[in-house]
């Protein structure tokens, strides 16, 4: 865990919004900035470069999909491929939550740590309201509270906590190794296993090398 000024704090509370959307929603209804290369580039050069390389590959995943189709085919295909990792029909081929990635292999997205993160989400006075209806211990909410922690702790002077609602560097890099960090890795393999090649593998790859950062 390394110390963090308020404004890298700020960068990192960003980061994970932006990297949990992306994997709460399909591309087609969000924002297509994640086919920019330079999007990647710039982003890969924040927090002492810690998420160069992750960055770089989807910069390079995403300047040889632009070579060969319009913008507009690209998120179609992303947006197809979204549907496939994490909605399905049939089911999704790399379930999303962590309920579904623990020791014993699962497509069910309700279970303990669907609860726990429910009770962390009140604990900061947030309530989760989405037209998907997604469990609370989904992988794009569990970023999007780490944004949230990252916001409050941006905002105490030098990045220290000084009130107790106010969470400090070791609540947040617990709740990275024991949380998404413990499960993630999991949820890229099976990623990995359907879509090697597609967008997806490499995004989990900025969030993992982002919460390695912080933990």
């Amino acid at each position: 865990m390394r110390s963090m000024t308020g404004e890298e704090w700020m960068v990192a509370s960003q980061l994970y919004a932006f990297l949990g959307n992306s994997l709460l929603s399909p591309m087609s209804r969000t924002e297509s900035v994640g086919l920019d290369p330079a999007f990647w580039r710039e982003l890969g050069g924040l927090l002492d470069g810690a998420l160069a390389d992750s960055a770089e590959s989807l910069a390079s995943w995403a300047k040889r999909a632009s070579a060969d189709a319009a913008r507009s085919e690209v998120v179609q295909r992303v947006s197809v491929e979204f549907t496939k990792l994490f909605v399905g029909p049939p089911k999704p081929a790399a379930a999303p939550w962590e309920s579904a990635n623990g020791p014993v292999d699962s497509h069910v997205g309700f279970g303990e740590a669907t609860f726990a993160m429910r009770e962390r989400l009140r604990a900061l006075g947030l309530e989760l309201c989405n037209e998907n209806n997604q469990y609370e211990d989904h992988v794009g909410i569990e970023l999007l509270y780490l944004s949230e922690l990252c916001r409050r702790a941006s905002e105490e002077p030098s990045g220290a906590a000084c009130d107790a609602a106010a969470p400090d560097a070791e609540e947040i890099a617990s709740f990275i190794r024991e949380h998404p960090l413990a499960w993630v890795p999991r949820l890229r393999e099976k990623v990995a296993a359907s879509q090697p090649e597609g967008y997806f593998i490499r995004l989990l790859d900025v969030v993992l090398a982002l919460l390695k950062r912080q933990a």
